[in-house]
């Protein structure tokens, strides 16, 4: 019995020390196999018998692209002269949307050379020309902010002008582009009061105070439609104080005679007498302000029915 313990004993040793040999050989294995396509393996025929042979591994081989060189097809201080060229081949065809998109990368590596000032304008000047009154407007504005001195600064600040001009919205949409646009005009006759272009921005001035006031009579208009009589009766004494220059003012103080005239009618007694005369006086202003309107007939039709009811008023109280 004790040799037969023995011997299990042993056996056990034995099996244990097989296990880790086993995986030590399978590790180092593992990591002498050749790395090319070549795999080798290990056969065990039914005597025990072990053959070493090899298959070939067939393995798909990824195209690998060719790199592009990081220069290659891109703006930079090397082909910087190549894209200048080709960006003023595009502007001189017309082609102002391909001219801005290679002025715009041509622009940051021209700072600070002899190049600079021109990349900039030519840069707004497509913009200009492609009608992106906004893009260009920006351009032109940061052109003669970056160089004030040179024989393009006033050009640039008139197109800056102009553009905003043309981006001013129409009367009835909100006005804030058509207020920077005025500040923009008022700008450029501020820094260039001799200039051959203070005609042709008096002229925009003008057009864009008339847009403002167009909309201010509308709102007027709408006031009165409304019946909304007081309302009508400040926003039209304010149009006339701000616009009394406009070709809408005859309009607005006939608005504002038939608006006080209405308004008496609809008052309680004690407020019809100051407001009849409100339309009285209304129309006198007309009459001596804006003799030649078509209005002034028809107004005197309503001041003299105000008359008429000032004196029932009148007699009234007798």
């Amino acid at each position: 019995m004790k040799k037969i313990r023995i011997i299990d004993f042993n056996l056990l040793i034995f099996l244990i020390l097989c296990l880790f040999i086993g995986e030590a050989s399978a590790a180092t294995t593992g990591k002498i196999l050749p790395k090319d396509n070549n795999t080798s393996f290990v056969e065990v025929d039914g005597a025990g018998g072990a053959t070493v042979s090899s298959i070939d591994v067939k393995t798909k081989k990824k195209d690998k692209k060719p790199r592009r060189s990081k220069g290659k097809g891109k703006v930079n201080f090397d082909t910087f002269q190549q894209y200048f060229e080709k960006a003023m081949n595009f502007y001189n065809k017309k082609a102002w949307l391909s001219a801005a998109r290679i002025f715009e990368e041509l622009y940051p590596l021209s700072i600070g050379t002899p190049l600079g000032d021109t990349v900039l304008f030519l840069f707004a000047d497509s913009y200009f020309q492609n009608r992106d009154y906004q893009m260009a407007a920006f351009h032109f504005r940061e052109y003669v902010r970056r160089y004030p001195g040179t024989e393009r600064t006033e050009q640039a600040a008139l197109n800056a002008v102009r553009s905003m001009y043309y981006s001013s919205p129409e009367y009835h949409l909100d006005q804030f582009i058509t207020l920077m646009a005025i500040d923009e005009v008022n700008l450029f006759i501020q820094n260039y009061p001799y200039s051959k272009f203070i005609e042709d921005c008096n002229e925009i001035l003008d057009n864009l105070r008339e847009k403002l006031a167009k909309k201010e009579m509308e709102m007027v208009r709408m006031y009165y439609k409304t019946s909304n009589f007081e309302a009508a009766q400040i926003m039209a004494r304010n149009f006339l104080k701000t616009y009394s220059y406009s070709k809408h003012a005859p309009e607005v103080l006939f608005i504002l005679i038939r608006n006080n005239f209405d308004f008496a009618r609809k008052s309680v007694e004690h407020r019809k007498y100051y407001r009849f005369k409100a339309a009285i006086e209304a129309f006198e202003t007309l009459q001596a302000q804006y003799p030649e309107s078509s209005f002034v007939a028809d107004a005197k039709k309503i001041a003299d029915e105000a008359t008429n009811q000032i004196k029932k008023l009148d007699e009234r109280k007798k």
